[in-house]
């Protein structure tokens, strides 16, 4: 991964490090063990399997290379919480990750405090650690600021199943919000420099940073809303094959899709399951938990388009990492207050999908060692998301930061901002 530091700064990697292993035990603070336990789809991973995935990284990459003397603490689990490195070894088949009743959630408690002890003994010397060591251990720091992110996105699709709607955390009051008007910003074209090329950490599928072209072209200026959204539902928009990609139509077809996933219309009115609970849908809050299929077909029947990631990183250079992110505690995206011509929400509320496939950049190369299997080997069938969202830790975002998924994903906290050509 891309870092450039002459120095180590010892106490601070110390501390970032027991930093982010806390925040990720209080997002699990709230949940009962029975919750850690259980998956909803393939798609998502257990709680305690986040747990527990999470410092089998630790151990794995960085333990196991660094002390000479480490004992890991229980063999088994090499199999049972790798989750796709190949050249690691076995893992345990994912969609069957719920089956574990064993081992318990205290179990794995106890698991993150025998890591937590080895790492604390190896960064009291990490001045004098080579380079691929620390390089490691800030590509497990971020590893598990998206596994945050993850406890968050798979709880909630979990709790979406249970008839008794349950409260995640209700700790930030709704205030009320009101629709402000979605205006068209425009960029010029020619030559921008695109991925990541400075001296903080980056994913290596961030880079190498590249120049490429752009033709002039609009951004709104903030993301689609649940009101706007609304009125594509109620236009029979799941029902209109001229809007859909052919892959999408079929999709929407199969699985019967004629709303956003979480969106519930009762007794006349319209509702959403949220981490705070089953709440009144806010026609002004950003629309979101849209496959790329969804996003896409609402661009085309508003007649806009959806940004390129070159487009969008392009957008989004000159600003400031600032939005509704995880230390809110709002888990859910709020509605845009920015006006006067100024681009909002490009950062947090919502994982923004952009047209462009999930692809190599020039002269990308993977690295040689079994961390070469982090970005690479998902560039196929997979779209581009940009600028993170509410459930996202706000140091772990920046321009360059690309996500992907698959176009038919919907649980993730994925929504829309229109392009078109200037």
């Amino acid at each position: 991964m891309h870092r450039r530091d002459t120095e180590v700064n010892t106490g601070l990697i110390a501390d970032r490090y027991r930093a982010i292993r806390r925040a990720t035990e209080a997002l699990a603070a709230p949940l009962s063990a029975e919750d850690c336990a259980l998956q909803s789809t393939p798609d998502c991973s257990p709680t305690k399997w986040h747990l527990a995935h999470t410092s089998w990284f630790f151990e794995t990459f960085i333990l196991e290379a660094a002390l000479e003397r480490y004992h890991s603490f229980d063999p088994a689990f090499r199999v049972l919480f790798n989750s796709y490195y190949q050249t690691v070894g076995e893992q345990y088949a994912r969609p069957r990750r719920a089956l574990l009743t064993r081992p318990g959630l205290d179990e794995i408690v106890r698991y993150r405090r025998h890591v937590d002890e080895a790492m604390a003994m190896l960064l009291t010397r990490a001045a004098t650690l080579p380079k691929n060591i620390l390089d490691g251990i800030e590509l497990g720091l971020n590893h598990e600021q998206q596994h945050q992110e993850l406890i968050l996105t798979d709880i909630k699709h979990l709790f979406s199943f249970n008839p008794l709607r349950p409260v995640y955390r209700s700790r930030v009051p709704r205030m009320p919000s009101s629709t402000i008007a979605m205006e068209w910003l425009n960029f010029p074209g020619g030559l921008f420099s695109l991925g990541h090329d400075a001296g903080n950490f980056a994913f290596d599928n961030e880079g190498p940073a590249h120049k490429v072209y752009l033709a002039p072209y609009r951004l709104a200026s903030r993301t689609v809303t649940n009101g706007e959204y609304l009125a594509f539902v109620e236009a029979d928009g799941y029902g209109r094959p001229e809007f859909w990609l052919s892959d999408g139509w079929n999709k929407i077809r199969a699985d019967g899709w004629s709303r956003p996933i979480y969106w519930e219309h009762l007794d006349g009115a319209w509702f959403q399951h949220t981490l705070n609970g089953f709440l009144p849908l806010d026609l002004s809050e950003p629309v979101c938990h849209l496959s790329h299929y969804e996003a896409d077909a609402y661009a085309r029947f508003v007649g806009a388009r959806l940004p390129t990631e070159a487009e969008w990183e392009r957008a989004a250079q000159a600003l400031n990492v600032t939005g509704n992110f995880v230390e809110s505690e709002r888990f859910h995206p709020i509605a845009a207050t920015q006006t006067d011509g100024a681009l909002g929400q490009m950062f947090g509320d919502t994982w923004e999908w952009t047209a462009s496939a999930y692809l190599p950049y020039p002269g990308f190369k993977t690295s040689a060692d079994a961390l070469g299997e982090y970005n690479g080997k998902f560039m196929s069938n997979q779209m581009v998301l940009r600028g993170g969202s509410c459930v996202t830790p706000q140091s772990h975002i920046r321009a360059t930061y690309r996500n992907f998924f698959p176009p038919d994903a919907r649980w993730q906290f994925s929504g829309i901002r229109l392009a078109c050509d200037a």
